[in-house]
């Protein structure tokens, strides 16, 4: 190797060893074959459901066999799409499942892309222009952050994620402290904070400048879920000239909540005052790719200005077909039983763990668990030693994955619980009975070391009186 590559190397992994000595050093591993899922994000089971796959199944054994059936210059490939949507990847196929996408969630139109990073960094890299300002929740998505970067936006400003949460106002009225467990404290103002100080901007209140509002239906560390209706009322508040513009990442809640799984904003009804919502169809959607529910204007801008729609490959005729499958099981309201069981999965967790939480009495470092049941299939664990807690758990036989620092702030470290409609009461039983296990190790170890302490505490302060009181000669 050249000595050049060396030096790269070399200064590479400096940089390796000290994200490895910090604790944060990523690694690509893989689940044990028999271990039970509470990590994966597929949380109504649809990929592994019999009866989408089946007819998956049959719809490319369709395809092939009409492919067989033309000649070489009418086939079409079921592997590959060809190209970029604008030039050989687009399909009637693929406009059709848009008009589907966009009827079931009540929205004017809809664009696939090939994920929903993809959708986040496409939309917002070529929608705000010269002068305008990007809000958006300091827990927003790492994908949100890349699109922000990448736009044209003059300002971009964090909200603090507490000014929004529908937990965190739970909290406060039950008179709970603000954080939970050993969480730091945000640094960054509220939503109305920061929209106030905008309203004094001249360009802002005159409307040549737009201001984008940015926020998850459902945020994957915290298992939580905005105001949205208050999220609406205040941007009408302090924009009423009507130049603010929310976009919902529901990566997260399309699938789980709304009218047959059509996502928080339908639920609520807000489809006409949320002006983009990006779709992820790789977590309760069970397959692939991403799309943006929006206007037919702004459907148009995207495909002529968005980088990662016009020079990527688009999706193939699987990709589509797999996500057409799951639409269509969404559609007749077979998934229906798949979310009330989901729901009553998620209740019986919560009710192990606090059970857990009221005989063991763990301190808020060892572990800590949210006293407002929720509807999200995503549970946290707070705890100080994620990676010890979620080793100890996967030798039991059950997949759930650390959560450190960067992924979420340091301080706020957890264990996270990802629940599906194909778990059991059982397995939730041992995943909880494991965690208890875990605990009263961890408390035994803890009341150890403080012994310790103190006994190193009193021997060295006789020492210091042996010392003093020793005559001299």
């Amino acid at each position: 190797m050249p000595e050049s590559r060396r030096q790269l190397d070399d200064t590479l992994g400096v940089l390796l060893a000290r994200r490895k000595s910090h604790g944060r050093l990523r690694r690509l591993s893989n689940a044990p074959p028999n271990s039970v899922d509470f990590s994966s994000n597929g949380y109504l089971s649809l990929s592994t459901n019999p009866v989408i796959q089946k007819s998956l199944v049959s719809r490319l054994e369709s395809e092939l066999a009409n492919s067989e059936n033309s000649n070489a210059l009418r086939r079409r490939s079921i592997l590959g799409s060809g190209g970029s949507r604008l030039l050989d990847g687009n399909s009637s196929f693929a406009e059709s499942l848009e008009a589907k996408i966009a009827s079931f969630h009540n929205a004017e139109a809809a664009l696939l892309f090939t994920s929903a990073f993809d959708a986040n960094t496409g939309l917002l890299s070529c929608v705000p222009q010269p002068g305008d300002v990007i809000i958006y929740d300091e827990l927003i998505h790492a994908s949100v952050h890349d699109g922000t970067r990448m736009s044209r936006a003059t300002k971009r400003i964090p909200f603090s994620h507490d000014s929004i949460s529908e937990t965190h106002q739970w909290r406060c009225s039950n008179g709970e402290d603000g954080h939970v467990g050993h969480q730091n404290k945000s640094k960054s103002q509220g939503l109305d904070d920061v929209l106030k100080q905008l309203s004094g901007d001249e360009h802002v209140m005159s409307s040549k400048s737009n201001v984008f509002i940015c926020i998850e239906g459902l945020y994957s560390m915290d298992g939580d879920v905005p105001l949205l209706k208050k999220i609406v009322e205040t941007v009408d508040q302090y924009l009423p000239s009507g130049n603010g513009y929310i976009i919902v990442d529901e990566a997260h809640s399309v699938g789980v909540f709304g009218e047959k799984g059509n996502g928080l904003v339908c639920k609520f009804g807000l489809e006409n005052r949320i002006w983009a919502r990006v779709l992820g169809f790789g977590k309760a959607m069970g397959c692939a790719g991403g799309a943006i529910l929006c206007s037919s204007i702004t459907r148009e801008y995207l495909i002529n200005y968005a980088r990662s729609l016009i020079y990527t490959t688009s999706m193939t005729f699987t990709s589509l077909s797999s996500i057409d499958v799951v639409y269509e099981y969404l559609i007749s309201g077979h998934s229906e039983p798949l979310r009330q069981h989901l729901e009553t999965l998620i209740g019986h967790t919560y009710l192990q763990l606090h059970a857990l939480c009221a005989r063991l009495h763990p301190g808020r470092r060892t572990l800590y668990i949210e006293k407002r049941p929720s509807k999200s299939p995503i549970i946290p664990i707070f705890t100080a030693h994620p990676r010890n807690l979620a080793e100890h758990c996967q030798r039991h036989g059950f997949m759930v994955r650390p959560i450190v620092a960067p992924t979420v702030p340091a301080g706020s470290e957890r264990v996270r619980i990802c629940l599906h409609s194909a778990n059991t009461p059982d397995q939730i039983d041992g995943l909880c009975d494991a965690i208890g296990m875990w605990v009263q190790s961890q408390m035994a170890t803890e009341k150890l070391q403080l012994s310790k302490q103190q006994h190193k505490q009193i021997t060295y302060g006789a020492d210091v009186v042996t010392k003093q009181d020793k005559p001299r000669l």
